[in-house]
């Protein structure tokens, strides 16, 4: 009986010996990736990853509108180095403008590796600053406006866990890279910018003045900068009156009484469709300034009480406000706060009958549930508005060559000066107001600072030895096992 014919084996041996040399290999690249970590780590207590998401590049539907509207030809030169940690997130920004519009085009010149280029660019935009590095530069007809990088985030200071030494660096917290080119854009496809007018004479906050709490130098930076407005001290004494190009008057933190023909005057600009910004200062809550009694005609209550808020403050006499409403001054504030110092209530007059003609005023942002008055012991401790919102279509019978009366009346005028106008989000707050007031809605919603989540991996020692462990042995050994079952089986 002739011999029972024996299956062919499943692997020959050229197959078995290739399985075994490229499980070699992946073992022998296991071990070489975690032996450069270690090598280049092994000076550190503590390991250390950060992964962020970065902000999504997702323009919102105010610069799509605005995109909408530019028939021009705008040019965008990226003079930035491509190795900056930013530089790929702001090429992202800039490349939805252009896919939005073809009029937008874009031109990426990296100055370290591209030296000719680079000259061309600073000859052309007369860059000569040492500073002039890692521009956005927004070019249409000969009208140019750039921002520096380092304007589009915001940053905070943080410690890197290091046991060798002190080592910190510069956290994202905040990418405001749509806020600045759309206003930049706009600044470039209007060649007149608008213009405010900044009344003096009673006390007021000064353009010019650098002191850290009541100074407004930073307040006048940030106005004609950023929100691409001219604005001008207005004094209307004597036969002066509000300017015809007006295109809004802000009275910040007056100390001094306004006379009665000043008062006429701001009345009359705001019948006729002006646009007021109105900051109120503790300094004067003792006093009756005028503006008052004017207000209060438009449906606005300007206490002479001051706010005390325990549970959301920092130091005793400043509050963190963090509620605010959906108006559209407020609506992009909603998961941010303010920072004021001793604010003043202002809120809404509750009119017992409403007349078809009469102004829409919203309370804009509120303190906090435990919040009470200072001056008044018997106070209810409840929220309390510091900012309201007045708008009014044309009066019948009365000329109105200016549009719909707009008007923001903010509890508080320090908030805004050299030191404060940075804390929390004072700075959006004041764009938000000024661009509600201009007209300029295509700057307002969506275009707030975009929050940048990051995550961060920390492990010690131990904990990285217990990874390498199971990289070098619990995944080798584990794929090896399982080989060499398979073996066995197929052997059997």
């Amino acid at each position: 009986m002739s011999a029972e014919r024996q299956p062919p084996p499943s692997f020959s041996p050229g197959r078995k010996w290739g399985i075994g040399f490229s499980k070699l290999v992946g073992l022998v690249a296991v071990l070489a990736i975690v032996g450069m970590v270690n090598y280049i780590s092994h000076n550190f207590f503590f390991q250390r990853s950060f992964l962020s998401t970065q902000t999504r590049v997702q323009l919102s539907p105010r610069t799509l509108g605005l995109l909408k509207s530019v028939t021009n030809q705008v040019h965008v030169t990226l003079y930035y180095e491509r190795e900056d940690p930013l530089f790929s997130t702001v090429s992202a920004l800039v490349e939805e403008y252009r896919h939005a519009n073809p009029n937008i085009s874009i031109e990426t010149v990296d100055y370290t590796s591209s030296p000719a280029e680079a000259q061309r660019i600073k000859t052309k935009y007369k860059l000569d600053a040492p500073t002039d590095k890692n521009l956005v530069i927004f070019d249409c007809a000969g009208r140019v406006k750039m921002v520096n990088g380092d304007a589009l985030m915001d940053y905070s200071t943080e410690r890197v866990p290091n046991k060798q030494e002190m080592e910190f660096r510069k956290k994202p917290v905040a990418f405001k890279g749509e806020m600045m080119c759309s206003t930049l854009l706009l600044a470039v496809i209007n060649p007149v910018p608008q213009r405010a007018y900044y009344l003096t004479g009673h006390g007021e906050h000064a353009l010019g003045d650098g002191k850290e709490q009541t100074g407004y130098l930073k307040f006048a930076t940030v106005v004609a900068l950023q929100n691409y407005v001219s604005i001008e001290p207005l004094s209307l004494l004597s036969t002066n009156t509000v300017p015809a190009d007006c295109n809004a008057l802000i009275i910040a933190g007056p100390t001094k009484a306004l006379s009665d023909v000043e008062l006429a005057k701001i009345e009359r600009y705001l019948t006729e469709g002006g646009r007021l910004l109105a900051l109120f200062s503790c300094t004067s809550v003792d006093k009756e300034l005028g503006l008052e009694k004017l207000l209060a005609k438009w449906g606005v209550n300007v206490s002479n009480h001051l706010i005390k808020d325990d549970e959301n403050s920092l130091r005793g006499q400043d509050v963190v406000v963090k509620s605010f409403s959906k108006h559209l001054v407020a609506n992009a504030l909603i998961d941010s706060s303010i920072h004021l110092i001793l604010p003043r209530e202002i809120s809404r007059i509750e009119a017992t009958a409403t007349a078809t003609d009469a102004p829409s005023v919203d309370e804009l942002a509120f303190t906090g549930p435990g919040s009470t008055l200072i001056d008044e012991t018997n106070a209810p401790a409840k929220p309390r508005p510091v900012a309201v919102a007045v708008e009014k279509g044309a009066v019948k019978g009365v000329a109105n060559g200016r549009g719909t009366t707009c008007i923001v009346v903010i509890g508080d005028s320090i908030f805004l000066g050299n030191q404060m106008i940075d804390s929390a989000a004072n700075r959006d707050f004041m764009n938000y107001a000024l661009n509600w007031l201009l007209n300029r809605q295509e700057l307002m919603e969506g275009l707030g600072p975009q929050k940048v989540s990051e995550f961060k991996i920390i492990m010690t020692r131990s904990q990285l030895k217990s990874a390498y462990i199971v990289l070098l042995g619990g995944l080798p050994g584990a794929a090896l096992l399982i080989g060499a079952l398979v073996w066995l089986r197929r052997r059997n």
